[in-house]
């Protein structure tokens, strides 16, 4: 990137938050601080109202926009497929949210890149798996729930929690939601528990913001998630199947943790990093009778279980 198209980036980059600091710039364009501080002085020096301190960053006037710059090809073709992706993970408030947005954006772009656009439309799409059942959000939920984290309002929700079969109503501090395996999660802190929790949207049967607000900084998202990734207890699973039933898995090897896989002379030996012991066991029964399993013991076990408990239901 040339210096002219890095100073109108890092100009575009001011103005999409209220304190940017050098080091983002820096790490963003992949130079060093010095350079930063010697653009943000060609900015001043071009007419630019800026202001920054010393361990803060920077800002730019209150009121001083700069008209936005074209998008390239490139950038508009990265919001088309963003658009696709919204509209089949999210729901229909911010799916409704996000296709208003582009017509904004599409409204600033040259007539060629409209028609290009318009063209990559019919050949971008995201299908939903005909193997897992998925709803679609309820209306409004992420919206709520970001609105909620934004200005520190308690939520107050009817859920359902799946491990132990009950539905509880709770008082909530919202942190932040993720997307992760098909589900959109909240994590927030509980009043009832205590503690904080991670809550699946889609087993909230209500939600609405309180009169109530909050004052306590919470951790960041990010702890929270690298936390749920370590807490979840993955097993290593080897298994050959035979190459015969393959073209029977589909996409349900990958939603229980498929990692690869190599050929032998009339098998596949199958890599899994599997979430569930026993879930993986249920699904192994469906071609059980064509596969073998390697490891983990305990895998075997729990399939030696099931089969005995269906001989006895069989007699």
């Amino acid at each position: 990137m040339n210096r002219l198209d890095r100073l109108t980036s890092i100009l575009i980059q001011l103005q999409s938050k209220r304190v940017v600091t050098a080091q983002e710039i820096a790490e963003r364009f992949s130079i060093s601080l010095r350079t930063v501080y010697r653009d943000i002085r060609t900015l001043e020096e071009g007419g630019i109202p800026l202001s920054g301190e010393a361990g803060v960053g920077y800002s730019i006037m209150d009121g001083y926009r700069l008209p936005p710059v074209m998008f390239t090809k490139e950038e508009a073709t990265a919001f088309l497929t963003a658009e696709k992706l919204i509209e089949k993970l999210t729901d229909e408030s911010t799916d409704e949210s996000y296709k208003s947005a582009m017509y904004k954006i599409k409204s600033v772009l040259r007539a060629t890149e409209k028609d290009y656009l318009e063209t990559l439309d019919k050949h971008i799409e995201v299908i939903d798996s005909p193997y897992v059942p998925t709803e679609k959000l309820q209306s409004g939920r992420i919206p709520v729930i970001l609105k909620s984290i934004s200005e520190k309002n308690i939520l107050s929700i009817d859920y359902f929690a799946n491990h132990s079969q009950e539905k509880t109503k709770r008082n909530v501090e919202p942190v932040g939601i993720f997307y992760m395996r098909l589900y959109w999660h909240l994590v927030a802190y509980c009043h009832l528990r205590k503690d904080y929790r991670n809550f699946r949207i889609d087993r909230i049967s209500s939600l609405s913001r309180t009169n109530q607000s909050f004052e306590k900084e919470h951790p960041s998202l990010n702890s929270f998630i690298q936390r749920i990734t370590k807490d979840e207890l993955i097993h290593k699973v080897v298994m050959r199947v035979d190459k015969k039933i393959m073209k029977h898995f589909g996409d349900q090897k990958y939603y229980n943790g498929f990692v690869s896989q190599k050929e032998l002379k009339n098998d596949i030996e199958m890599t899994f990093l599997a979430p569930s012991i026993e879930g993986f066991a249920r699904w192994y029964m469906m071609f059980g009778d064509s596969a073998e399993i390697i490891s983990p013991p305990e895998l075997k076990a729990a399939i030696k279980k099931i089969s005995i408990a269906i001989s006895k239901k069989m007699k």
